[in-house]
């Protein structure tokens, strides 16, 4: 089986994700894509993220209608930080025999030399990647480049995906501005019930505290 691994925050998941993940699956013809919220970012200890039953959900509802995409709670339920290469482990024993497709934003591509045990990552997975809107995609060549001199496998997938921020919907939310085409319809719905990202009020900063 060819299975993709997506895994973040999700904080909230948004459309940009969902296309991703949509590109991927395609592009790759991948068998299944394995969404995984994180408990705890490495790179997100010590800032506020919604509570992870809510973002579990969220990325539930976002890919109910998608039958090849499985949402785990593996991080969530392990707790703590959340290191790919841990993950990456266990779903290899998971899927004997299965080829793994790790696929993350650009941002995080190129600082994957500096993750923990970066060397796990690149033997148990092919590193997967889109350009952002308006980013240069020699940029992420060049990082491949290196990466693959440290052993890595990688994949630039040439799509355009709509350019979505997280803490832009956050910040939206907590000034009572639409999030509507920013998240999938039934994730609105999900926030606005539940009153989620309302309680830091309107401060454009809150992110960065």
């Amino acid at each position: 089986m060819k299975i993709g691994v997506f895994g973040g925050s999700f904080d909230p998941i948004h459309s940009g994700h969902v296309e991703l993940a949509k590109a991927f699956l395609q592009n790759l013809s991948l068998d299944l894509l394995i969404v995984i919220p994180a408990f705890v970012s490495p790179f997100k200890q010590g800032k506020e993220t919604e509570k992870a039953e809510h973002r579990l959900e969220m990325c539930r509802l976002a890919f109910s209608d998608m039958k090849t995409v499985q949402v785990s709670s593996m991080e969530l339920e392990r707790e703590g930080a959340s290191y790919t290469f841990e993950t990456l482990q266990t779903l290899a024993l998971q899927y004997v025999g299965s080829e793994l497709y790790f696929i993350t934003g650009a941002d995080s591509f190129m600082t994957l030399q500096d993750w923990k045990n970066p060397q796990e990552i690149f033997r148990r997975a092919v590193i997967c990647v889109t350009p952002r809107n308006g980013q240069d995609a020699s940029v992420l060549a060049k990082q491949a480049d290196f990466l693959q001199g440290l052993g890595a496998r990688t994949v630039i997938l040439d799509t355009e995906i709509m350019t979505v921020s997280s803490t832009e919907i956050r910040r939206r939310l907590r000034c009572g501005e639409s999030i509507h085409g920013y998240v999938p319809e039934k994730v609105e719905e999900y926030i606005i019930k539940n009153g989620l990202y309302q309680e830091n009020g309107c401060d454009v900063n809150a992110d960065q505290k």
